[in-house]
């Protein structure tokens, strides 16, 4: 049995949300299992994980859209943060004007009535849309209607802002339109988790990284964190190293030889200098050397696999 409360005791802590053991099932499918996670103010949560992984599933039980089966949700403070929710796919009546659909938005999320059209024209202006203010909605490209999506969201100034593939079926142009816009949201304080495929989309914006699989959280990390692991130097040269592998390998447990590559790893990575040397005395031309450091796509392709 859910329970939802708040929790008192924690009205000075920094979180928005948290999820203890959330679970959520659909018939004989298990669509979240056992998930529990922090939702920090201020922070920007990248969601990723393959298809029916349970990313929305989680979107919309935090948006109150699904009841959870099991576990509990504890807003920070007295009562529930106001959460603006953008859904992957977005429906609109096409014979509407951008102004008309949000004061028609802003009337249901209760906004007085005299502050309707400052409030539209202030989410209007946040996602660069205000120029189309007057535009039939059936005239707006996807881009607009991305756009025209987090407008929506942001009426009434939500505390928390959940968007399920907010640049979806958009070219390049178009998504770095929206992340420029996630950008300046984050800029101006707002707390908001992502779920994308995107993978430089959650790289670029997202200060937090999740990975869901089969409805668990597979890997969880501050972005930074992330991408600061598993930095190595790898060297390239000019034939097989298995004459003088054993050499390396007993220089440093971090040396790694196989075919004509060498991958020196945490601190054999200080050892780059005397290992060069150590090849050209030994007969090898050095074709390649570079400094790496860990990218998204190998954290989900390993979290994933």
């Amino acid at each position: 049995m859910v329970n939802y409360h708040a929790d008192t005791d924690r009205e000075k802590a920094l979180f928005v949300i948290e999820l203890r053991n959330i679970s959520k099932r659909f018939y004989t499918l298990t669509a979240l299992d056992s998930v529990s996670l922090t939702i920090a103010r201020g922070e920007v949560v990248g969601l990723l994980g393959p298809n029916g992984a349970g990313k929305t599933t989680l979107l919309k039980i935090v948006a109150g859209m699904l009841q959870p089966d099991d576990g509990q949700l504890l807003p920070n403070g007295r009562g529930w943060p106001t959460i603006g929710f953008k859904p992957e796919r977005l429906l609109f009546p096409n014979e509407m004007r951008v102004h008309q659909y949000l004061e028609m938005i802003a009337g249901l999320s209760n906004i007085p009535r005299h502050q309707v059209r400052q409030s539209v024209r202030d989410s209007l202006e946040k996602v660069g849309l205000l120029y189309a203010a007057n535009k039939k909605i059936s005239a707006c490209s996807k881009g607009m209607r991305q756009r025209l999506g987090l407008a929506q969201v942001l009426i009434g100034e939500p505390a928390l802002l959940l968007l399920d593939e907010p640049s979806n079926g958009l070219d390049l142009e178009g998504q770095n339109d929206i992340l420029q816009v996630i950008q300046s949201l984050h800029a101006a304080g707002k707390t908001i988790v992502i779920s994308s495929h995107h993978l430089h989309e959650i790289t670029q914006v997202c200060t937090q990284l999740v990975i869901l699989n089969q409805g668990q959280v597979h890997y969880q990390s501050s972005m930074a964190e992330a991408l600061a692991v598993r930095p190595h130097v790898l060297l390239r040269v000019d034939k097989d190293l298995g004459p003088v592998r054993e050499m390396f390998l007993a220089l440093h447990p971090d040396i790694g030889v196989e075919g004509t590559q060498m991958m020196l790893k945490n601190e054999a990575m200080a050892l780059r200098r005397p290992v060069l040397a150590l090849l050209i005395n030994a007969g090898y031309d050095i074709l390649h050397v570079e400094q790496k450091r860990v990218t998204l796509a190998e954290i989900y392709a390993r979290v994933v696999q």
